[in-house]
């Protein structure tokens, strides 16, 4: 477990997972174990989205990829590269082709194995300032390679009555309720404010777009997105993607109002 703090501010990181963000005693992260889902975040990479739909292939201009719902970098462990005490550096690697096991196989999906036709590194970083918690992405690889990118951070819930500010619209939790799993979309929309008990903001650089989903009233996931999937038939999921062009940056900041 990777500790990050400054006086007032506790920020827990587990394998590059941000299980974690204090600030004055209010923890603003869904907890794992907690009702809604297993996880605290995770990114959504090289797509996002489900494809069952189309036998979990994937098109890009190197071939058919077999990917499973939000792509095979989060069935890939992080090594942790730099830490200071209020900072932390993670990184992924891979290399074209290479098989990685699916932890979906064969419970939820019928591919045991992933692969994607690029090499490519994924860095994740968080710097904790006296504003808030910045989360750093960088993707470098091979020029031209296909990719979406999103990040799906869960926040807790205090409050029976939370709300989405976005784009000048109040959004309640029960229309993302009802929205259910394809996910509630934001589009065009960089900054994103979650009203409970305590409030805090979300903005992004390089992503563009947000869609927001829960099944539970006590989290919600606001995610950054490049590309909202359900725009398109999960076969044509290739529509959305971007090209790398060396590398590609993105940022997103989260800060609190306590």
């Amino acid at each position: 477990m990777v500790t990050l703090s400054t006086n007032n501010t506790v920020v827990k990181i587990d394998k590059g997972e941000l299980v974690g963000y204090e600030v004055n005693g209010h923890q603003f992260i869904h907890q794992k174990g907690s009702p809604g889902w297993g996880s605290a975040d995770t990114e959504m990479f090289p797509i996002i989205g489900p494809v069952n739909e189309a036998d979990f292939r994937v098109k890009t201009p190197k071939g058919e990829a077999i990917q499973d719902q939000h792509g095979l970098l989060r069935q890939i462990d992080y090594d942790l590269e730099h830490q200071t005490e209020t900072s932390a550096v993670f990184v992924k690697e891979y290399a074209s082709g290479t098989e990685v096991s699916n932890s979906k196989f064969p419970e939820k999906s019928t591919e045991e194995a992933l692969f994607w036709p690029y090499d490519f590194r994924f860095g994740k970083s968080f710097l904790l300032t006296d504003d808030g918690l910045e989360i750093h992405f960088k993707v470098s690889g091979e020029e031209g390679m296909s990719f979406m990118l999103g990040y799906h951070p869960a926040f807790k819930l205090h409050s029976k009555s939370p709300v989405i500010l976005a784009s000048g619209k109040e959004i309640s939790l029960d229309e993302v309720l009802a929205v259910g799993s394809r996910a509630l979309q934001l589009a065009d929309c960089t900054s994103i404010t979650l009203k409970d008990e305590k409030e805090i903001t979300i903005e992004t650089e390089g992503f563009g777009n947000f869609m927001c989903w829960t099944e539970v009233r006590n989290m919600v996931c606001i995610e950054p997105i490049t590309f909202y999937p359900y725009a398109v038939e999960q076969s044509n999921l290739h529509q959305g993607f971007q090209k790398l062009k060396d590398s590609a940056e993105f940022k997103v900041v989260l800060s609190p109002k306590t």
